[in-house]
């Protein structure tokens, strides 16, 4: 044990935070799923006589990867019980440990390259003599089995082989099987193992998007969040994006969307001293026409998603392509031909990565994006070890870690060959977005619509109105529940109840402040003709934040007298008619002449002659 490296395997059979005892969170746990297991943690690199006492303090959490239900998307199980499976100190072997990369690669080479390929044979000849050479218990068979591998992998690819860029992800989803609540602390789960694996592999690139998964962080971990901040600065952990979150792209509004990247590229810059160039969404159900003018108006120019190739009827016929918006803007767009944003460092999706490009005559690259999402936390040091034995070998594409930049670049040498795409980028798959969960839809434009009269009448009163203050920090918080709860498994209606019971609360915080705004501002800017009493008034005064003339039946709460001739049932309201009401503009109409104008009323009958 003298001079190895030792671990702790802890194996909870859910996701865990490992603490140091200073109060610093040192990595995470993922258990329950076998591909996404990472339960080891490196206590010392060289185990020494007299090693210092050393205390960890593990958080548990009762989730795993896809929450905790029974099954892989379930509703949440109260009672589920999550057992200790693994608590142990051992010893790394390390040539034991690398000889099974090196196997695991050899293999799959074998029994995916072409059968009539001399690569896929040598793979098997390889193989088969490194298992002949092992001898259990004797390491030094180990050692001459990974001399047999080393003159495998010796055998380099040509110069023409496709290039892939190898980025690390793990997209969490801001909620979906679990509450938001949850995902604050996946995600420090997820990117404190990540920092590990960068000391580890200095080569080694990470991307992380939606900022306000960052801005979680920040609050929760600050000293974490300064530690990505000094990764970032160094080029390993790469903030992408530039949206609040990886939002819906049918429902919100274009206002919205903006919203997204403003908020978004915002925080970026000042976090992290630039704003994103890759618009990031891989997982979104479609993407609206509007998106590419938006998206060259924010900073940013290129576009990678990943989702259409899980289009169950029309296969989305590129991989690489100029998307054209409904103005003209254009956007340098890419989509994984390994069709996955999870991938685990195979040799089979490398070559798929080739296969199914279907725009490889003019760009004879791809983005490949690796690690376990959600509670998996990203890639595992297996799948790096992986990568590097399939770096540059005979038989494989070319790969290499890079920065998403690196590539679009690259593409962008020969951009003008590639072909364009006009309009919505349709997902045929996840149909339900416009229907499920009405009551989040419905809260969702309401918001949408009260903070974009409430922006409009309080930028007005702020220039008109003597002593009015902009809310100027109220409005961007309203803005960022709203942003937040776009997100793409929240307002379509893809979440468990749980997120819903959540939404309904922050909405219910959003509409009442939003509203209480929009009155200040009507009322600084009115106040002064407006009278006592709603029985002291002689008229109303009606605005207009529309860029259209309005005429519009309003019900006037607390307005009473003989001239009332219509009023609303369930709280008394007189039914006014507000005429040609000027657009973004105010009308005056005299209480006694609007009431005593008759409400034209129609009334049906059904088949069952119900009204």
């Amino acid at each position: 044990m003298e001079g190895s490296q030792v671990r702790l395997l802890f194996d909870p059979s859910c996701e865990a935070m490992v603490w140091t005892d200073a109060g610093e969170p040192l990595q995470g746990i993922s258990s329950g799923l076998s591909s996404a297991r990472r339960v080891d943690v490196i206590l010392t690199e060289k185990a020494r006589t007299g090693e210092p006492r050393r205390v960890l303090y593990l958080e548990v959490a009762c989730n795993h990867l896809f929450g905790n239900g029974r099954t892989t998307i379930e509703p949440p199980k109260d009672d589920r019980r999550f057992p200790l499976a693994t608590a142990d100190l051992v010893v790394y072997n390390a040539d034991a440990w690398a000889l099974y990369y090196d196997l695991q690669v050899i293999r799959d080479m074998a029994q995916k390259l072409p059968q009539d390929s001399p690569r896929a044979w040598q793979a098997l000849a390889a193989g088969n003599a490194i298992v002949n050479e092992y001898s259990v218990g004797d390491q030094a068979s180990i050692v001459r089995g990974r001399e047999i591998s080393a003159r495998f992998f010796a055998a380099r690819g040509g110069d023409a082989n496709h290039q892939v860029y190898a980025i690390g992800n793990c997209h969490i989803d801001t909620a979906w099987l679990w509450p938001y609540a949850e995902t604050r602390r996946k995600t420090a789960r997820s990117w404190s193992t990540q920092l590990q694996l960068m000391d580890q592999y200095p080569e080694y690139r990470f991307a992380a998007s939606q900022a306000q998964q960052f801005a979680w962080l920040q609050q929760d971990y600050p000293s974490l969040f300064q530690r990505i901040q000094a990764k970032a600065r160094s080029g390993q952990f790469i903030p992408i994006g530039g949206t609040w979150v990886e939002m819906d792209c049918n429902l919100p509004s274009g206002e919205s969307l903006v919203r997204q990247f403003l908020l978004g590229q915002r925080f970026f810059k000042e976090h992290f001293g630039h704003a994103c160039e890759v618009f990031w969404l891989p997982d979104t159900f479609g993407y609206s026409s509007q998106l590419p003018q938006i998206v060259r108006l924010a900073g940013a120019k290129y576009f990678f998603t990943q989702k259409l190739s899980w289009n169950n009827i029309n296969k989305f016929p590129h991989t690489t392509f100029r998307w054209i918006g409904l103005d003209g803007s254009s956007v340098l767009t890419h989509m994984s031909p390994a069709e996955t944003y999870t991938a685990q460092c195979v040799p089979d999706e490398l070559l798929g990565s080739v296969k199914k490009h279907k725009d490889i005559a003019y760009s004879n690259e791809s983005l490949y994006l690796y690690g376990n999402g959600d509670g998996g936390g990203g890639p595992l040091e297996e799948m790096l070890e992986r990568l590097e034995r399939m770096r540059d070998v005979d038989g494989l594409p070319r790969v290499k870690h890079a920065h998403p930049n690196d590539f679009y670049q690259r593409v962008a040498e020969r951009e003008h060959e590639l072909v364009e795409w006009t309009g919505e980028l349709y997902f045929e798959l996840h149909r339900g977005t416009y229907t499920s969960q009405a009551r989040t839809k419905k809260y969702n434009r309401q918001a949408e619509q009260l903070l974009r009269d409430a922006e409009m009448l309080s930028a007005v009163a702020q220039h008109a109105a003597r002593g009015f203050a902009y809310p100027k920090e109220e409005l961007a918080r309203l803005w960022k529940v709203v942003c937040l709860n776009q997100f793409h498994d929240v307002i379509p209606g893809t979440s468990i109840e749980a997120v819903y019971r959540d939404t309904d609360a922050m909405y219910e915080d959003a509409v009442g402040s939003a509203r209480g705004l929009l009155e200040a501002a009507v009322l600084a800017l009115f106040s002064h003709v407006a009278a006592p009493s709603t029985a002291e008034a002689t008229g109303m005064l009606f605005v207009n934040t529309t860029a259209w003339p309005r005429s519009e039946i309003v019900a006037v709460p607390g307005m009473r007298g003989a001239s009332v001739q219509q009023v609303r049932k369930r709280d008394g309201a007189a039914l006014v008619v507000a005429a040609a009401v000027p657009a973004c503009g105010v009308a005056v109409v005299g209480g006694d002449d609007a009431a005593a104008e008759a409400v034209p009323v129609t009334v049906f009958r059904d088949a069952r002659g119900d009204v």
